[in-house]
């Protein structure tokens, strides 16, 4: 492992007392001794030693220290937090002498179990599968420190008690901290079976433990990409070509050389590249660059044109994702047919901080530095293009600045990138890859562009007898390493998420799917993925039903929920604390409506309830938000609240954020084309968990599907008026 420097940025001050730190791990492990994984102060030293290590999850160190492994990466969901309190609940530690660090990509040990041999955090994945590792980890912890304790005491074991990092046998009244006894428990044989607590008994899970990771991230020494620095190390930037599918032709690196602060130029498959001393340097050398591009095999249709496409197929059948019964029976019996069609644009991920990565290569092979997400994938991917074994290839994962899937590129896109450089520079020196801003927002993988098409067919006593739901879009797992196992006789099945499990007790369904293979634009799972959008079109179309029918919205939905009782559990509990029904008062001038939505995604199941106000210039204030969630056993209920209302902040910036191509190129660059939500636009939410003894289910991203077509149907009952295309076009709201 080479010497590396982590410098903070804002205070321009080393940590730990020291220029630089040697570590023996992996970068992951300064976590054990920074306030971001416990009690102690920057400066404090180095931390005892580490003699009880019972599994890969868990280490006890002679001062106490109970230091949890995370397989999973986070980027601000929680999920340090999360795994800690899991584990710890089961060992008994003391909260505040828990610490946590990130494990390095090692999917013999560290995989996500539901994702077969394979490491790596995403799909809202984390705590449900690690629910029961986690528990028997720490179990298995606790139950050889009980074991030491009762033979150094000559004690049965069942007379022992744990609390809080303390061993004690309250009827001789001898007790010892988990560091006392370490060592004498690191002797003990490790418990093929273990016995969990019961949940009556647990006293962090549902409780309020405060996050891991927050007093870091307050006060700058958490760790980012950005701030590593490697002896020597150059950084990066990549002159892109304009289009999808171009490269370069030639390049004058001239006036790039001329900068102040660049040291190298190199051509890689991606681009140019152009190394510095520093961001700055590179950044500058980059716009004096003179690059010509072929663009000979470059996509070059614009937005409306491949709407246009999409809109075309829609006249013709896809392949079938979901049948039941005979949909072209009920509607060639319908007393009346309801139809509707949605559009949604690309959309980009736009984390706060940029992709990038941080690469060595030496004679042992090849190591990483940055926010990793998926592990595995990105680890092959590498050992592929550098010729390297993967076992080579060393990850160290640290904090990532948001991803809402972007760091899972199913490519290993920006970590190849930074990989080429350094190749292309023949490992002379550590490269750090940055990405600016426009960088990202106009490097691809985006939440793809679709086309809905539903229609509804309903008997003469108002029942919806017939369901029929046509989606076109661009497939995330065609042509990926993940089609062989998510794609089925041709249907992605994140494309049709959402719309296939259609939850509503209708007899006669039909849903199917065009995927257009000769879109260039890379796209990528966005936070919910294809719930992302298919929740808008099926709960936006469902109140047209509902409006159409003369039915109330909830009522219906929970008519035809009967065999669903969690969704119906959330609905009645958002809509009951919504005060659903009851009138909403307006000032002089103003519309205002409440609209619901619930929709299910990675096993969890939302409802929100909007309130919105809609004034003469067709301008729209979201209000109020009242969320219901269930999501199984609740970890960290504030986490849980935390993520809906995030989930909710990043749903309301889809209503006026897209990303546009001209003639091939993406129009935006900047938030000044692509805005976030605003604090001032942020409404007030509400977030009711619902109690469950069931395991839990994710949440990171269920929060999100359900809030835009809760809005736009709140909307609708304000003004009568639907908006069927995003981002929304509130023109067409002007009284």
């Amino acid at each position: 492992m080479s010497e590396i420097i982590i410098e903070n940025l804002s205070r321009r001050r080393f940590l730990q007392g020291s220029a630089g730190l040697t570590l023996g791990f992996c970068l992951p492990a300064i976590a054990a001794t920074l306030p971001a994984a416990g009690p102690g102060k920057a400066g404090a030293g180095l931390a005892a030693p580490v003699i009880f290590e019972p599994n890969a999850f868990l280490r006890i160190g002679a001062d106490n220290s109970v230091t949890v492994i995370s397989k999973h990466l986070e980027m601000g969901q929680g999920t340090y937090t999360g795994l800690a309190t899991i584990l710890a609940e089961e060992l008994d530690a003391d909260w505040k002498q828990v610490r946590v660090e990130g494990a390095p990509a090692d999917a013999k040990r560290y995989n996500n179990l539901f994702w077969g041999p394979a490491q790596g955090t995403g799909g809202s994945t984390a705590m449900a599968n690690s629910w029961e590792q986690m528990r028997k980890a720490g179990a298995a912890g606790r139950a050889m420190l009980v074991s030491a304790a009762a033979k150094r005491w000559q004690v049965e074991a069942g007379g022992i008690v744990v609390r809080d990092g303390v061993v004690s046998h309250p009827a001789s009244g001898r007790k010892a901290s988990f560091g006392q006894l370490a060592e004498a428990a690191a002797q003990e044989t490790v418990p093929g079976e273990v016995k969990l607590k019961d949940p009556k008994d647990f006293r962090l899970i549902g409780k309020q433990a405060r996050r891991k990771d927050s007093a870091a991230k307050i006060n700058g020494t958490a760790k980012f990409t950005q701030d590593v620095f490697l002896p020597g190390m150059l950084v990066a930037v990549v002159a892109h070509p304009p289009r999808f599918g171009a490269k370069v032709k030639s390049f004058d690196a001239g006036k790039t050389k001329a900068v102040k602060g660049v040291v190298e130029v190199v051509q890689i498959p991606t681009g140019v590249a152009v190394l510095a001393k520093d961001t700055w340097s590179a950044k500058k050398g980059r716009d004096a660059l003179s690059v010509v591009w072929d663009e000979s095999a470059a996509f070059k249709l614009g937005s409306d044109e491949i709407l246009t496409r999409y809109k075309e197929l829609a006249k013709k059948p896809g392949l079938v994702a979901k049948q039941t019964g005979d949909a072209g029976q009920a509607f060639a019996g319908a007393a009346q047919v309801i139809s509707a069609a949605y559009d949604f644009p690309y959309l980009a991920h736009a984390a706060m901080e940029p992709m990038n990565c941080v690469v060595k290569l030496d004679a042992d092979g090849c190591e990483v530095w940055n926010g990793e997400q998926l592990h595995t994938g990105d680890q092959y991917g590498l050992a592929h293009v550098l010729g390297l074994k993967p076992e080579q290839v060393k990850i160290n994962m640290l904090y990532a600045g948001g991803s809402f899937g972007r760091r899972a590129c199913k490519d290993s896109d920006y970590v190849l990138e930074a990989a080429q450089i350094a190749r292309a520079i023949n490992g002379r020196a550590p490269v750090k890859l940055v990405w600016l801003r426009e960088d990202d927002m106009r490097g691809g993988y985006y939440r793809p562009l679709f086309h809905h098409a539903l229609e509804a067919a309903v008997d003469g006593g108002g029942k919806i007898t017939g369901w029929r739901h046509r989606l076109v879009g661009q497939s995330i797992l065609i042509g990926s390493p993940f089609e062989k196992m998510l794609v089925k006789e041709g249907i992605d099945g994140v494309s049709v998420e959402g719309a296939a499990n259609l939850p509503y007790a209708i007899p006669n369904l039909t849903v199917d799917l065009h995927t257009p293979t000769d879109i260039g634009v890379p796209v990528l799972w966005w936070r919910s993925v294809g719930s992302s959008h298919t929740a808008f079109s099926t709960e936006t179309f469902f109140d047209e039903v509902a409006a159409a029918t003369g039915k109330d919205p909830v009522a219906l939905r929970l008519e035809l929920l009967a065999d669903h009782p969690r969704h119906a559990g959330v609905l009645k509990l958002a809509a009951d604390k919504a005060g659903w029904g009851q009138p909403l008062k307006a000032k002089a001038g103003e519309r205002r409506g409440r609209g619901v939505a619930v929709h299910e995604s990675f096993n969890s199941y939302v409802a929100h309830v909007a309130e919105v106000t809609v004034k003469k210039d067709g301008s729209v204030k979201v209000d109020r938000i009242v969320s219901a969630v269930d999501c199984g056993t609740a970890i960290n209920p504030d986490n849980i609240r935390s993520q809906v209302e995030g989930g909710i902040g990043f749903a309301l910036s889809s209503l006026t954020e897209e990303i546009t191509l001209k003639e091939g190129r993406v129009e935006q660059g900047n938030f000044d084309g692509f805005p976030l939500l605003r604090i001032a636009d942020m409404p007030k939410v509400e977030v009711h968990i619902v109690p469950s003894a069931a395991a839990p289910t994710g949440i990171g991203e269920p929060g999100v599907p359900p809030l835009a077509p809760a809005v736009a149907n709140a909307i609708a009952a304000a003004t009568g008026k639907r908006l069927r295309k995003l981002p929304f076009n509130t023109s067409e709201l002007v009284a």
